[in-house]
């Protein structure tokens, strides 16, 4: 059967692909060419910033309003300075520090480094409502519990990042704040009643609506009473009953990656999601970061074929089109911001906490547990350790290290233990909370806080995210800073 080259071209404008490599290869500027939307970027798409440049600059030559999309959200999950951890501190340091032109200016920042590098449209700021401590997906992303809080934080980070001309995807609509599972690996389920998601998760996102968000992003989780057995990506009743029609919002909707088992698991896999997707209202499908030529013509032959056999409206498809197109033209023509390289430094060192003293650290030895990583987040930096001046550092899993072996390597020392998430680890909690009782520690919790407080500690110090902004700041109020 012949294809219609203006349906072909219809189904992939609303695609962001990705590929492997600091250069497109050529089927990835030849599909952006034809009309594709655009590309997601990740960090193993950057070496530094020249490079990245040229990396835009080649896709841009190949259709100047192509849509260049990454996760950028500042401090744990960060792209660009994947390599060394973000200068900018996260959104619950910025929920900690509560000044919301603190907020709008680190946006701001954020935005204009991703124009100055050719990308116009970043997926943030996060806007969940983070109420699940144990949350393995959101966590320091969130800039806090209360709604409220976060939908003020929210609004003033659109503001910030689109006056670069770059546009926020705000995520993850209708709010993933509660799950303590990752959509990445399965689909979490909120079950919680309409009211308290109209109270609770929904508040930001009426905040980013009304701050002219470009964009928002779905999420691959269920919410029963609103979507049944299905994720709010496949859900008419969210995405145009609940965000368009009640909420408002009149830009581009976005989906999560496809490729998580939120959603292609639950599809059948990523064609049948993209489908099901545009069916329910998306505009603009993000596939993930596991993409190839085959993979984006099967979806396309996917959507066609929907189309031919009414699983997927022409007219539906078209709207989408015409959104992602005027998302695309409006990036075009923003003049760039100058970057304060210390405004992110400064931010992060008015977030952090502490309890108790830290009087008395003299040459301590330093205890990192290894906390490993998120999938959101990949493997980034963290910690002190770029930051501490002649100041002894261990790396050590917590399961490995016994409290008699730290007691003497420390030799009289004070111990500041550094962790993400310690509280949900045991071996990792035992281990802290019997070496409190017997030594010197000091404790500094660079994920998400809980009330969990070892007795015995001197201090415990919170610096609300693990970025390179957050590690320093740790530093220099422990006073061990280079």
């Amino acid at each position: 059967m012949a294809i219609d080259p203006q349906l072909r071209r219809l189904a992939l404008s609303t695609l962001l692909a990705s590929f492997p490599g600091h250069q497109p290869p050529r089927w990835a500027e030849s599909l952006v060419a034809e009309g594709m939307a655009g590309h997601t970027l990740y960090g193993y798409n950057i070496a530094d910033t020249a490079q990245l440049r040229a990396l835009t600059q080649r896709l841009r030559s190949a259709r100047t309003d192509v849509l260049l999309a990454i996760d950028e959200e500042g401090g744990d999950v960060t792209r660009l300075a994947h390599a060394t951890g973000s200068p900018y501190p996260g959104n619950a340091a910025l929920g900690a520090v509560g000044d919301l032109s603190v907020t709008r200016r680190v946006y701001r920042a954020i935005g204009a480094e991703l124009a100055a590098a050719g990308i116009n449209l970043n997926f943030a700021p996060t806007v969940d409502v983070n109420t699940a401590d144990d949350n393995p997906v959101i966590g320091t992303r969130s800039f806090g519990a209360d709604p409220l809080q976060v939908a003020a934080h929210a609004a003033a980070a659109v503001v910030g990042l689109q006056q670069t001309g770059v546009a926020a995807s705000a995520k993850h609509f209708p709010g993933h704040g509660a799950t303590v599972t990752d959509s990445h690996l399965e689909l979490p389920v909120v079950d919680v009643s309409l009211d308290t998601l109209h109270s609770r998760e929904l508040p930001p996102f009426a905040a980013v609506v009304a701050a002219d968000a470009k964009a928002i992003m779905t999420a691959h989780i269920r919410v029963p009473v609103l979507t049944g057995d299905q994720p709010a990506t496949f859900s008419r009743r969210a995405l145009v009953d609940l965000l368009r029609r009640d909420l408002g919002f009149t830009g581009v909707v976005c989906t999560d990656a496809l490729e998580m088992q939120g959603a292609a698991a639950t599809a059948g896999g990523v064609p049948a999601a993209a489908v099901r997707s545009l069916a329910a209202g998306a505009d603009l499908l993000c596939v993930g970061s596991a993409v190839d030529l085959d993979l984006v013509e099967a979806i396309v032959a996917e959507i066609l074929a929907a189309v031919r056999d009414g699983r997927l409206g022409l007219a539906r498809l078209e709207e989408a089109s015409a959104r992602t197109a005027a998302l695309a033209a409006w990036t075009l023509g923003h003049a760039h911001d100058e970057v304060d390289p210390q405004l992110g430094y400064a931010a992060a060192r008015r977030a952090v906490r502490v309890e108790g003293s830290v009087e008395g650290l003299d040459a301590p030895l330093v205890v990192q547990l290894d906390s490993g990583h998120s999938i959101a987040a990949g493997l980034v930096p963290w910690g002190l350790g770029p930051h501490l001046a002649g100041t002894e550092q261990l790396l050590v899993p917590a399961g490995q290290a016994t409290v008699d072996s730290l007691v003497e390597l420390a030799a009289g020392r004070p111990i500041v233990v550094v962790g993400r998430h310690v509280h949900r680890t045991p071996a990792a909690r035992q281990l802290v909370e019997t070496l409190a009782k017997v030594h010197h520690v000091v404790v500094v919790e660079m994920g998400w806080p809980s009330s969990w407080r070892p007795a015995g500690a001197r201090a415990f110090v919170t610096t609300y995210g693990a970025s390179h902004a957050s590690g320093r700041a740790g530093a220099e109020v422990l006073g061990l800073a280079g």
